[in-house]
């Protein structure tokens, strides 16, 4: 049993001071003493992060023990949970990337970030709004194709991001619905009505939002003005205030606010490393400063940790801590049908935990009840 004394504890509508107490794995109890007092550290729930390609080195397709070193140090940046993203590439790569990621989720690491399934990136996607996506192995949606790849792996895909406009009659994203995947739009040239039509269909989540898709206009708002419009589908965002300016992310906000906006990173494997060449799906990447890019100059993935993502939520949003903490843990939990265990601080949930100091900085990762890293 561990007791976490005399913090501010970020609950799921409010801030409180108090302790917390863990038994196990669990949060077991927690005792409000007041209201929150600053200069405190502060207790927030573990990081949810469902689109992330790699970082520390390590990328989601390089099979193997890639996602196991990936999830082990994803707990720096205080991510608890993730979906490994996987690229557009040959069915047989990105079988072996599904296989090795469902083997590790079998027997996971203890101290590492948890494995929540596959995010399937590509390549049902458009090749005209690839993006980093390699343009060699885009496909139209196969659902033969899709639940070979799922089977064999274990069923572990739970999100696939599609062009709808690819997709006749809409019989991928239906299917997807069917088996409870999260069908999301992006690498899209979708007009406004596809957009509507694939939501009535099950449609339910709009990829980095802003990102590769029709932008809005004033006679077709497209799928940007779709994300805006429909503030009941989720919408992923990069805060890294590279892919999607602080305006947008306001305007963004305002439509939707962080019960329906999960904060990700959509990183890749030079996040945490010096700048260089790198590469993304096959495809050379620059990384420098805090940008990546491909060679034309096209955004490819973020170098983004959770944290600093958090801390823009706060200081260039003007976001609440509770708020904040719905988009970075309990939205991106809830639409993948796991808030029941983790996302929020709450009795009965695994203590998936993160002491901030008073400046949001990162002091110390807690999964499962353990401490698995401490600055």
């Amino acid at each position: 049993m561990r007791q976490i004394k005399n913090i501010n504890i970020v609950l799921e509508d409010k801030v409180i001071y108090g302790n917390l107490t863990i038994k196990d794995n669990l949060i077991l109890k927690i005792e409000e003493k007041g209201h929150y007092k600053k200069g405190k550290d502060i207790l927030i729930p573990g990081f949810v992060d469902i689109h992330i390609h790699g970082g520390y080195s390590y990328d989601a397709m390089d099979g193997g023990d890639a996602v196991k070193n990936l999830a082990l140090n994803l707990p720096k940046e205080g991510t608890t949970a993730f979906l490994p993203t996987t690229m557009t590439q040959s069915y047989e790569k990105v079988l072996e990337a599904l296989q090795a990621i469902n083997n590790y989720s079998l027997n996971q690491d203890e101290n590492a970030a948890r494995v929540l399934g596959v995010h399937l990136e590509g390549p049902y996607i458009s090749p005209n709004a690839a993006g980093a996506q390699n343009p060699t192995y885009i496909r139209k949606p196969n659902i033969v194709e899709f639940d070979k790849w799922n089977k064999n792996a274990g069923n572990i895909i739970k999100k696939v991001t599609v062009a709808p406009e690819l997709d006749e009659d809409l019989k991928f994203v239906k299917h997807l619905k069917k088996n409870n995947i999260v069908a999301s739009i992006a690498h899209t040239t979708a007009n406004y009505e596809t957009t509507k039509k694939a939501i009535a269909a099950g449609l339910s989540s709009f990829t980095h939002t802003y990102n590769a898709m029709t932008k809005l206009h004033h006679r077709d708002i497209g799928v940007v003005g779709a994300a805006l419009l429909h503030t009941d589908v989720l919408s992923e965002l990069i805060f890294d205030k590279i892919h999607t300016s602080v305006e947008a992310a306001k305007l963004l906000y305002k439509n939707k606010g962080a019960e329906n906006i999960a904060l990700i990173t959509d990183s890749m494997r030079n996040k945490g490393l010096p700048d260089g060449i790198s590469e993304l799906g096959g495809l050379k990447v620059i990384v420098k400063g805090n940008e990546a890019r491909l060679e034309d100059g096209s955004l490819a993935g973020s170098i983004l940790k959770m944290i600093d993502g958090y801390k823009n939520l706060i200081t260039a949003l003007d976001l609440s801590l509770v708020e904040a903490s719905l988009s970075s843990s309990l939205t991106p939990a809830k639409s993948l049908k796991v808030d029941d265990k983790i996302g929020s601080i709450k009795v009965g949930k695994y203590a998936d935990l993160l002491i901030l100091d008073k400046d949001l900085n990162l002091k110390e990762t807690i999964i499962n009840g353990k401490t698995v890293y401490q600055k």
